[in-house]
């Protein structure tokens, strides 16, 4: 085996290690929890039976592995480029499809949906726009915000209807929750950005005088 075949299945086996798995394990289930979605909706209205409490159940096992991979990647050392790609996709995917999904059923209005998208993949681009000048980290506003999306996500895909109508109340509360911490991060970054983007202009400037 030559240098660069060896090179090449050393990076294969970093890549199926089992925290990526983990993660492509979530990225599988979102075609799942959104098909259960729709069993249980014919005609896009929602029927609360079986099919929606395994759609529930699909989403609380997808939302564990987020956890999951994230602890097993840290304390094993298993860290990974791959992982760190394909982590925050898959949790926007997952959120996403849960919020559109929501959206066409009629249980979550649509403007809701759309502030929380438009936020997600524009800092999204905006990491890709500004990372010749650094990395944005995730902040803890960033994490809070995704624990608050997905517990608000998870009362919403649960059938309240069928165990007591004013846990609709509580579900669009703690919604409106996570819809204001997701302004609120996303109008952190940008800010974040501005500043890289403002140090890394310069960085090369200061280079160029002391020539």
């Amino acid at each position: 085996m030559t240098s660069a075949e060896a090179k090449s299945a050393g990076s294969a086996a970093r890549i199926w290690n089992l925290p990526n798995i983990l993660t492509m394990l979530r990225i599988v289930l979102v075609p799942f929890f959104v098909w259960f979605l729709i069993l249980d909706a014919p005609g896009l209205v929602s029927q609360n039976g079986v099919w929606r409490w395994v759609a529930a159940a699909t989403f609380a096992v997808a939302i564990y592995t987020d956890k999951l991979d994230g602890d097993i990647a840290r304390s094993r050392g298993l860290v990974t480029d791959f992982g760190k790609i394909a982590d925050p996709i898959a949790d926007k995917l997952l959120i996403g499809s849960a919020l559109v999904m929501l959206s066409l059923l009629q249980e979550l209005p649509w403007w809701v949906t759309i502030l929380i998208l438009v936020r997600e993949w524009g800092i999204t681009g905006l990491r890709f726009f500004v990372i010749r000048y650094g990395v944005i980290p995730a902040s803890r506003g960033g994490k809070l915000k995704t624990v608050v999306q997905t517990a608000a996500i998870f009362l919403y895909v649960i059938p309240l209807a069928s165990l007591a109508p004013w846990l609709g109340v509580v579900a669009f509360a703690v919604m409106m929750a996570a819809l204001a911490i997701t302004v609120w991060t996303g109008g952190e970054y940008v800010i974040e950005a501005l500043k890289l983007r403002a140090s890394g202009r310069r960085a090369p400037q200061n280079q160029e005088g002391k020539q």
